[in-house]
């Protein structure tokens, strides 16, 4: 993985400016720390930072290639699981290639095909290719959404970047907001969105859509959607496809010339990932590590919740046994998660999911430690009806967003000359409904699975985007690459038709993928029911992220209080109860953390309203 950035300007001369667009490589050190590379020409620069994963010597960016008289430049932040077909593809075409890294395989496909490479392609991507004669840039995401790329059209062009930080070393992008920016930081948030960069003139290019950027403007399209077709395979050619398609993916994503290694929580999903990849391993007669988090007495003072009715330790043990492998306990203290706060704004350069991004940046800091690159189970309960909100009836119909149904209580902490330009139920109830309306279907669907569908659209769209963001951030901050196989979109094609009763087979969260994962996994994990990720229950969390926002409180310079009613905060410090603030991931020691990284941000990144 990598980080990128660049601009292409038809009014300025871009090597006057050099400096800048060194600094905004710099802010993307993290995400490739082991090399840089550079273009300059007077109207287009494109930068590069390097996490070498597949080969090491050749695979050095930006790449240029000259064919039929045209010559092309990319920058790629990414990795292509079906390089080799592709690649075999255009060696068929007359192409012949001096590397085996995937950058070469897409320029080269973009050569051949130009917009239509992105078909062929099998991964998570974001990338900029430089037309050299037409003078023209091509920039493209992956289907899901898993690599970042954020952009703003400015006075002098059009400038890109993996990350907001990056972009902000750009002297015409300022750190500003708006009343949209505090809608999207109090109403949304963490969540963001989609395209929407929240800072004022940062956009992102949306999941599945490419740009072209010309002296003509910024056209923008969307190249991949859901398809609604009937499902006609059987409940055992559906487990069979499943299977198979679950495997495939995890296999095809063990490619790596680094250490590779996988998260296991002792879950369905992380455990069968694990499974799959020590299986491999085991033939190649290599030893597979496994890592987990986990926090400072949480045994001591967890209790079970109809969420998380156990604790991850007993399934984790069991999964180490039955793997062989090695297996890597990252234990963090209340004090290192709350300092970890500060640091997690810093990798997603906006407020975030509090603990849940800090202890993940702190798991992936520990991995760093033992190699390059991790699979992980994420998004496993989006696509598979994981979720409460697929299972339980009252919830799935609640109108609006399941996992955000406390507008008005977040509203409620806006001081009163912003929460009076802020209609706060139509900005959340119309992002709802444009979704809900989105969604594909087909006539004659049966009402429940017409339902399961609008829900399955939501999660892909907003709330598996705040976990992608979180997992991209939060790892490559640490200079780690983490893969996500079940984001492979023929998995979510393929799901997105299966009925729910196949889905629920059994009454069981993810009863289809259990059926699946049969002989795979321990009977013991593989009947377990569906845990969040693992949380600080340690009273000392609460009393820790208080004592910081009560210091926010009384200093009458904090710039959170511009924004937010010290009186609600106050009461916020006094609050006993479990309220939401995004789903059970957020509750009341979340929310006061959330408000402590929110002063911060506004603190750092100087941002001015």
């Amino acid at each position: 993985m990598c980080g990128i950035c660049g601009q292409i300007s038809f009014n300025r001369d871009l090597l006057d400016y050099e400096s800048y667009f060194y600094n905004m490589q710099n802010k993307l050190y993290n995400r490739g720390p082991d090399q840089h590379g550079e273009y300059f020409s007077h109207g287009a620069v494109l930068m590069h930072r390097r996490l070498a994963v597949i080969d090491i010597e050749r695979g050095k960016q930006p790449m240029t290639y000259a064919v039929s008289n045209e010559v092309f430049t990319i920058c790629y932040n990414g990795e292509i699981y079906n390089t080799l077909e592709v690649r075999n593809k255009l060696e068929s075409r007359g192409y012949n290639f001096f590397s085996h890294s995937d950058t070469e395989v897409v320029l080269k496909a973009y050569c051949e095909y130009r917009e239509k490479c992105v078909d062929l392609l099998n991964g998570i991507f974001s990338f900029a290719v430089w037309e050299h004669d037409s003078k023209k840039l091509f920039i493209a995401r992956d289907r899901m959404g898993v690599k970042p790329l954020f952009y703003s059209v400015c006075k002098s062009g059009f400038v890109f970047a993996s990350e907001i930080k990056s972009l902000l070393e750009h002297p015409e992008i300022e750190p500003r907001i708006d009343i949209d920016s505090l809608a999207e930081i109090m109403l949304i948030g963490p969540g963001r969105t989609p395209g929407c960069g929240v800072l004022r003139g940062i956009k992102e290019i949306k999941p599945a859509h490419y740009a072209v950027f010309s002296a003509d403007g910024l056209k923008i399209k969307k190249y991949w959607s859901l398809q609604c077709r009937e499902h006609t395979d059987s409940f055992e050619q559906t487990v069979e496809r499943v299977r198979y398609l679950v495997t495939d993916a995890v296999k095809r994503q063990m490619i790596s010339d680094v250490p590779l290694c996988t998260f296991l929580s002792g879950g369905l999903d992380s455990s069968l990932i694990s499974s799959i990849v020590s299986s491999e391993f085991r033939e190649q007669g290599r030893v597979l590590d496994t890592f987990s988090v986990d926090y400072k007495d949480n045994e001591k003072y967890f209790k079970a919740s109809r969420f998380q009715p156990n604790s991850d330790n007993e399934y984790i043990d069991i999964m180490a046994d039955y793997l062989g492998g090695r297996h890597h306990r990252t234990v963090i203290g209340t004090q290192e998660l709350v300092d970890a706060l500060y640091d997690s704004v810093d990798a997603r350069d906006l407020p975030g999911m509090a603990d849940v991004d800090a202890s993940m940046l702190l798991l992936c800091r520990a991995v760093r430690e033992y190699g390059t690159v991790a699979l992980s189970g994420e998004c496993a309960d989006e696509i598979f009806g994981g979720y409460p909100w697929y299972r339980d009836k009252t919830v799935r119909m609640t109108d609006g967003f399941p996992w955000a149904q406390s507008t008005r209580y977040r509203y409620s902490f806006l001081k009163d000359e912003f929460a009076e330009l802020i209609d706060p139920d139509e900005y959340v109830y119309s992002r709802y409904r444009s979704t809900v309306e989105s969604t594909p279907k087909r006539e004659g669907m049966d009402p429940t699975d017409e339902r399961t569908a609008e829900m399955m659209k939501l999660n892909l769209d907003w709330f598996m985007q705040t976990l992608l963001d979180r997992k991209d951030r939060m790892s490559m901050y640490s200079s780690l690459e983490v893969r996500v196989p079940f984001c492979d979109h023929r998995i979510v094609e393929y799901l997105y038709n299966v009925p729910w009763e196949f889905k629920d087979h059994g009454s069981r969260e993810k009863g289809l993928l259990r059926e699946a994962a049969k002989g795979l996994l321990p009977d013991s994990v593989l009947k377990r029911k569906k845990s969040p990720y693992p949380k600080t229950h340690n009273p000392a969390y609460k009393k820790a992220v208080s004592q910081r926002l009560g210091s926010i409180i009384s200093d009458d310079n904090s710039p959170l209080l511009s924004f937010i009613r010290k009186d609600k905060l106050s009461e916020l410090l006094n609050d006993d109860k479990a309220q939401p603030w995004y789903g059970q991931l957020m509750t009341t020691p979340q929310t006061i953390a959330y408000f402590v990284q929110f002063n911060y941000w506004l603190t750092k990144y100087h941002v001015q309203f």
